[in-house]
């Protein structure tokens, strides 16, 4: 039978190699659970720290939209099938709030909800992401409107005259 020599040198070389590249590294995220679902909405409990808007995503990897912050539990929209969610499923706060592209990336492209391309054109490119929810500018910081858009439809831009801007 061979004897297998392997010198106290050669193991330390290996075992510093292999952790040359090794970061540590933490993740904490807060867990909740589906405590009721019906109707698109599914109840949450666990997520004390979660915030209006914020996106949540359940174990079956589905996003749901925090809207109704009660003390006790999270009333969240469901954004796509809602039949694949069920009691006692696992809900991770994600900490990022609903946010759409914007940009010239974005002219004549076809998104879903979450700003996600869906014409098949593949992805968005040079646009950027900005919250859904923002407060909009002030009635004088805006540039007034000048010129009226229409709708190509008569009785529209005859009854209700919109302008552009």
């Amino acid at each position: 039978m061979a004897e297998l020599t392997i010198s106290a040198s050669d193991i330390a070389q290996a075992i510093s190699k292999n952790l040359e590249g090794y970061e540590p590294s933490l993740e904490a995220r807060t867990v909740g659970r589906v405590v009721e679902v019906g109707d698109g909405i599914a109840r949450v409990s666990g997520l004390p720290d979660a915030a209006v808007n914020e996106l949540l995503e359940f174990e079956n990897g589905t996003v749901g939209l925090a809207l109704n912050l009660d003390e006790s539990s999270i009333g969240a929209v469901v954004l796509g099938e809602s039949d694949e969610i069920e009691e006692g499923q696992t809900v991770k706060a994600t900490g990022r709030i609903l946010s759409i592209p914007v940009g010239d990336g974005v002219l004549g492209r076809v998104v879903n909800a979450l700003g996600e391309p869906v014409d098949g054109r593949g992805e968005l490119v040079g646009s950027q992401l900005r919250r859904m929810e923002i407060r909009a500018p002030g009635i004088m910081g805006r540039k007034p409107v000048h010129e009226p858009l229409q709708t190509g439809i008569k009785a529209i831009d005859a009854m209700t005259p919109i302008g552009r801007g």
